[in-house]
This record gives structure tokens, sequence and C-alpha cells, in this order.
């Protein structure tokens, strides 16, 4: 098994980039409608703000640029989105549609306190 962590950091940055394109993908929904229009019409202002926070935070976190503070940014967004738009319907996430939103909330906050992970603009900086 400790041949495994040999690759630890590869694997955070898989995680990373798998979490961050995902991301970005709910942020385009709402603003290109691609690949579906997640809210029809014109996006109320708390939509906008999410999705452009959704875009730009994921393709940071994608690059690996301002990692740890910009997953922080993007664990709370999660936090809230939560609370206002899914934990109110109901108790269980399966049941509200809200497990999509937990995951990303912990994965950033992982993120935050593991770092970028190899292969990112952040561990680039470091070593140079």
């Amino acid at each position: 098994m400790e041949r495994l962590s040999a690759y630890q950091a590869y694997a955070l940055a898989a995680l990373r980039v798998i979490a961050a394109l995902l991301f970005i993908e709910h942020g385009t929904m709402k603003l290109f409608a691609f690949p579906a229009a997640q809210v029809e019409g014109p996006l109320p202002p708390l939509l906008l703000v999410a999705a452009l926070i959704e875009v730009v935070g994921g393709l940071l976190v994608l690059i690996g640029l301002f990692t740890r503070p910009v997953a922080f940014i993007l664990s709370g967004q999660m936090a809230v989105a939560y609370f206002m738009a899914h934990g109110s319907k109901a108790f269980w996430p399966a049941l509200n549609g809200g497990d999509a939103a937990i995951l990303f909330c912990f994965i950033f906050l992982f993120i935050v306190f593991a770092g970028p992970g190899a292969l990112s603009v952040d561990q680039r900086k470091a070593t140079a």
C-alpha cells in the first residue's frame, strides 16, 4: 500500500481537475444553457453571480492557480447553495437534489487543506 503513496499528488490533481470541470459545467448551464439550460429566461442576479463564480473559480481550480483561497470560496458557495436552494425542500439530500452541492462543498474544502496536488500552476510557482 505504501507504493500508492507515491501517486498521492497525482490522485489529488485528478480529483481537483475532475471536480473543477464538473463545477464549470454547472456555471455554463446557467450562463450559456450549455450543455443544457438550468434556468429558463434571464438569470436572477444571485444566480448570475453564482454562475460567474462557478466558471471563473472552476477555471482557476482547474489550472491550479490560487487553488486554496479559490477552493475556500467555492466550498462556501456550495454550503450556501445547499441551504438556500436544497435544504428547505426535504431533509435527505437525495430527495432535495443537494447531493452534488454537498460533495462539491467537501471536495473543495478538502482541497483547501490538501493543496492543489501535482500539475498545477501553484505547485510550479512553489518549485520555481
